[in-house]
């Protein structure tokens, strides 16, 4: 046992009436008893009386009252001895920092080498995170002593997740944040309903309108249970529509895990190295064809000598599976050029940049109208489900009306139509887009300075709310380029800003997400956890 649950409530009392100041205090056991001390933090008397021996510094946020310190002398005089000592870290993670460690030791050896170091993390009033070290003589430095689960009556599962500043957002959907009163009410309100029909509902037309408003190129709409799903079907569409069989893609774009599509993906694949999947037959793979991104020249090439051969391209407007790489200027008006120019249709697989980069996601950024449009995470508000569409006369061969056929018995789910209609409410007024743009630049700007500081080599790419960090000179425009970034100085990193309470995406290949539930101060938490974590990674 570190702390008891009565120590750990007290503990977090303490911090939190003494936010926004630091505070401190012991816990002395002699046999089996213990001694709780909280110490009072006098630094702001004694700065106001002299400012030059008492600045306000790290490394002097904390000056014990000299009381407190005649009770510790006297209570050791008694036999007891230091087992526990705590200190708080307003608006910064439960880690231990540099400063930590040097007021710890005293000429390189603990000053109390067998007491445990808590520290407990307030922001904003509200304590979210504690963690405890312990002295590792071998190693000489202070190691994690606890299992993620200090703290009142909760779990290690449960103190792990109130410490992360989450910036993966569930891989994008979560653009409200987590567990948004009005979408977890219309969860709540459609499943007293039911959870599943196996047949169309109102609120799925009323999606599928909701969709259609905000894409004028998706004039029709079919739901279904997946990005990946949607992806694979708008696919078949394309090739049923135009009687041919080759599709064209780039590499890094991660379109889901469908047999033809893993072919030089990004994503997870990306992550371990596996440009193709095991159980993909050759006779798939073969009829998918792979270019750079952002390189032009190389797709009026491919059709100029196959483009009679070609159905559709498909392509992430904004990549977001190789890392975040905005395209080229040019690049996607070009594509919609060149497609249409040879008969082939234009997909915008716009399971990550829908509803995110704007309220008519990349094609509304960037003004270019694909044929077809694959639709995910956002318009589920957290739950699965997915959505393709586009021109009419393409969507038309969609049986019943067509010949290409595509069914699910959980597409358009109750409960998750419900979430994304819920969800788009919220963007509708579209004033949200200005916040979470702020918010991106904000996190952008602190990783920026956190690695000029650490003096290392990083490449900030960003569109909106959505961005990556490559730890490389950059620019980082293509596969290739995201190739070339530190993957293991990146692993480090991640797991630095772990520790100090940020959750980012563990792979160099994905995106990291703000939403509109992240606060001015957690992006400013962030920057200053990844001075500490970049320094660590070098």
């Amino acid at each position: 046992m570190l702390i008891t649950a009565e120590e750990s409530a007290a503990i977090e009392r303490q911090a939190v009436a003494e936010y926004p100041n630091e505070c401190c205090g012991v816990i002395l056991v002699r046999g089996a008893e213990r001694r709780h001390l909280p110490c009072r933090n006098v630094q702001d008397q004694m700065h106001a009386r002299d400012p030059v021996t008492f600045p306000r510094t790290a490394r002097n946020a904390y000056y014990m009252d000299p009381l407190d310190a005649l009770r510790l002398n006297r209570l050791v005089d008694e036999g007891f001895a230091f087992a526990v000592i705590y200190h708080s870290h307003p608006n910064a993670g439960a880690y231990f920092s540099e400063t930590d460690r040097s007021q710890a030791l005293i000429k390189g050896e603990p000053a109390y080498p067998g007491a445990v170091y808590v520290v407990v993390s307030v922001v904003g009033r509200a304590a979210k995170a504690f963690a405890a070290y312990r002295w590792n003589a071998e190693r000489r430095v202070f190691e994690r002593a606890d299992a993620g689960d200090l703290g009142p009556g909760e779990s290690a599962a449960s103190r792990r997740l109130l410490a992360a500043a989450d910036f993966v957002s569930s891989w994008g959907p979560l653009v409200l944040g987590h567990a948004p009163r009005t979408v977890v009410d219309a969860i709540t309100a459609a499943a007293q309903r039911g959870t599943s029909y196996g047949a169309p509902t109102a609120q799925e037309v009323d999606l599928a309108c909701a969709i259609a408003a905000a894409y004028p190129s998706m004039e029709m709409v079919r739901l279904v249970s997946s990005g990946t799903e949607a992806a694979m079907s708008a696919i078949r569409v394309a090739r049923g529509a135009t009687g041919r069989d080759v599709l064209v893609k780039f590499d890094g774009c991660y379109h889901g895990h469908a047999d033809s599509l893993l072919v030089k993906a990004g994503s997870g694949g990306a992550t371990f190295g596996i440009p193709d999947s095991r159980g993909v037959p050759g006779v798939l793979a073969a009829l998918t064809l792979t270019l750079p991104f952002n390189d032009l020249a190389a797709v009026r090439e491919l059709f100029a000598a196959r483009g009679a051969e070609i159905a559709a391209l498909i392509v992430e407007p904004v990549a977001g599976n190789m890392g975040v790489v905005a395209p080229a200027p040019g690049f996607l008006a070009g594509l919609r050029e060149v497609t249409a120019q040879y008969g082939a249709l234009l997909i915008f697989d716009e399971v990550i940049t829908g509803f995110r980069v704007a309220f008519g996601g990349a094609q509304e950024l960037y003004g270019v109208r694909p044929d077809l449009t694959c639709l995910g995470k956002i318009i589920g508000g957290g739950l699965p489900v997915g959505a393709y569409g586009g021109r009419r006369d393409v969507m038309d061969h969609v049986a019943p009306l067509g010949g290409v056929y595509q069914a699910g018995t959980l597409s358009g789910n109750p409960l998750a139509v419900a979430a994304g209609l819920a969800t788009l409410k919220a963007l509708e007024d579209r004033k949200g887009y200005a916040r979470l743009d702020a918010l991106g630049a904000r996190l952008e700007r602190g990783l920026r300075e956190a690695a000029d500081k650490a003096d290392v080599p990083f490449t900030v790419n960003r569109v909106g709310s959505m961005l990556t960090g490559f730890f490389c000179a950059g620019p980082v425009g293509d596969y290739e380029g995201a190739k070339a970034a530190d993957t293991a100085r990146y692993a480090r990193f991640y797991h630095g800003m772990l520790d100090r309470g940020v959750y980012l995406a563990p792979s160099q290949f994905e995106a990291a997400f703000v939403s509109l539930a992240h606060s001015d101060d957690d992006l400013d938490h962030a920057a200053r956890a990844a001075v500490d974590a970049m320094a660590a990674a070098v």
